[in-house]
Order: structure tokens, then sequence, then C-alpha cells
């Protein structure tokens, strides 16, 4: 049995800069540090900062005023930095860049008296952070049939964005049918699904079209990495999101002539390499991997440490 591993997978830039903002803040200021929300969706990457003294809350009344608290990548409402400033919390301000870009976007709308339709999934962090931007100005569209529900007419002005890391199709089948029905609805000059979710995307397609069996290392709260796992068997492959390699069913690797291996965009590399040596304890072969779009994009840590 091959293995064939997709280019590019695993972390993104985002997801770079926000675990080396959480570990230059742990070096400076020392523990514990608060950090609202999973600096990212990957239980690994959380356990392994709870025990070098990070402390995850969901709420910012639950940090001790005068403590320092980070912002996870997904990003975060207006509401939640006046709530830190007013404790006095020395706020660090991790989220990716092209969630603030979307951000910036919603604000941009609101003020010219748009309605915004944001296409996304209800309770993701980032989801909640955009709509926080507006509250007053937001609808949630999850599919192309909600869209025929919406009750706007062309006399309402309209707009859209989307969370960074949807399906790509996923999102291009809603944004068509908001386009069918209103018209005169406005979008970004530019998508908002990240590079880093189209580009592992366009890989676990190829990965699919080559493999019998599909396996993304991912944990399940992560959006990008459900939408991996979706699109291998959309294509036809076999698929499972897996969290480590202990996750491996030796039995979903009866009769298989390749695996596919990829990972989310929050999935550490080590995580693969512990799914190839399970796979090969399973009697596959070497891997080889798959050439795929060069990533050189990185993100610089936010200002708060820069000064530092």
């Amino acid at each position: 049995m091959k293995i064939l591993l997709a280019g590019p997978r695993g972390f993104c830039a985002g997801v770079n800069m926000a675990i080396d903002t959480l570990e230059t803040a742990i070096r400076i200021h020392g523990t514990p540090i608060y950090v609202f929300h999973e600096i990212v969706h990957n239980k690994h990457v959380v356990d392994r900062f709870v025990r070098e003294g990070a402390v995850f809350v969901d709420h910012v009344e639950e940090v001790p005023e005068g403590s320092v608290l980070l912002f996870s990548a997904h990003g975060v409402a207006p509401e939640v930095r006046r709530v830190a400033a007013e404790r006095r919390l020395l706020a660090i301000d991790a989220t990716c860049p092209l969630v603030t870009k979307v951000h910036l976007e919603a604000i941009k709308y609101a003020k010219s008296g748009h309605h915004i339709l944001l296409i996304g999934h209800e309770g993701h962090d980032e989801v909640i952070g955009t709509m926080g931007q507006a509250p007053d100005a937001f609808t949630l569209v999850e599919s192309p049939e909600e869209v025929d529900t919406l009750p706007f007419g062309p006399g309402d002005r309209l707009a859209y964005l989307t969370q960074t890391t949807l399906s790509v199709d996923d999102a291009g089948r809603v944004i068509s049918r908001l386009k069918e029905r209103f018209p005169h609805i406005v979008g970004p000059p530019k998508d908002d699904i990240c590079y880093a979710t189209q580009n592992r995307q366009d890989a676990v397609k190829q990965l699919a079209l080559e493999c019998d069996l599909v396996l993304v290392v991912g944990s399940p709260n992560s959006s990008n990495s459900n939408r991996l796992a979706e699109l291998a068997q959309r294509i036809g492959a076999s698929a499972h999101l897996i969290d480590s390699a202990d996750d491996i069913e030796p039995g979903w690797l009866a009769g298989r002539k390749a695996v596919g291996v990829t990972a989310g965009a929050s999935a550490p590399e080590v995580l693969v390499q512990r799914v190839i040596g399970r796979l090969q304890e399973l009697g596959a072969e070497a891997p080889a991997e798959m050439q795929g779009r060069v990533e050189t994009i990185t993100f610089s840590m936010p200002r708060e440490l820069r000064l530092e």
C-alpha cells in the first residue's frame, strides 16, 4: 500500500504567527497567561500550552484584573476588547490578518448602510468575532437553501462576506444563489476564503483522485480540517478525520492500494509523521510527497510583542 502526502498541508501563516505569539508572550510575561478561546483549533496544540501554563477561557470576566490576555487567531468582537480594557488587561492580539481583513470589510459595509450576509458556520469562533463587529448588521447564511428564506428585497442594500475557512465549492454555491436572488448584492473585491484553505483544498482534490483512502489530521472542531475530509469524500475517496495516529482503525486499510495523508491548517507536522509511522507499522510503503503550491507567506507577530 502506497502513502501519498498532500502538499501543502498543516500549519498556515496565521497559525504559525499565533503559536509564535503565545510562545513569545509566555517567555516575556511568564505564566499564567490567559488566552481567549483556543489559540488554534487543535487539541494537541492546546494541550501543549496548558502544560506550559496557558489558561484558556471563554469569557473575559474569567481573567483576573491586570493579567495578560491573548486573543486567538480567530479574532474577537469589539465588545471583548472593551471588557478587556475595562479590566485593565494587557491584551495581545494574535488575530490572523486575513480574519482582520474580513472585520474591516464588515465595518465598511455596516457604515455604508449595507446589511451583511455572512456565509459561515454558526457558533464558530471566527463567525462570532466577525458578526460582533456590527451585531445589528449581520445575518448568518449556512447553505444555498437558506438564501431562499431570507426576508430581503430589491430595495435592501446587501453585502456578503465569508468565513475564511469554508469549503471553496460550498461557499461558491451560496454566493451564486445570493447573486441569483439579489442581483444588486455586493461583495469583497477579493475572496475572503484564505489562501491556505484554498491551497489545502486543491491539494486534497488531487489526493482523492489518486488514493482510495484519505486521512485528514485535525481536531473535530477545526472547520478547515472537516472541509478537507468532506471534500475527499465528495470526490469519491473514503475519508476520515483523525486527531492522531491512535485514531487509525486497521480495518480502514483492508484492500486499499493507496492512502493519502493531509492535515488541516491548525495540525502540527509531528502528528502527520506519527500517522505515517503507524501506517508503515500496518504494512504501508515509505511515503511519497505530492508536489503542490509552495507557500511563502509569513505574518509578523503582534505589535504588543514587537515593541518588547
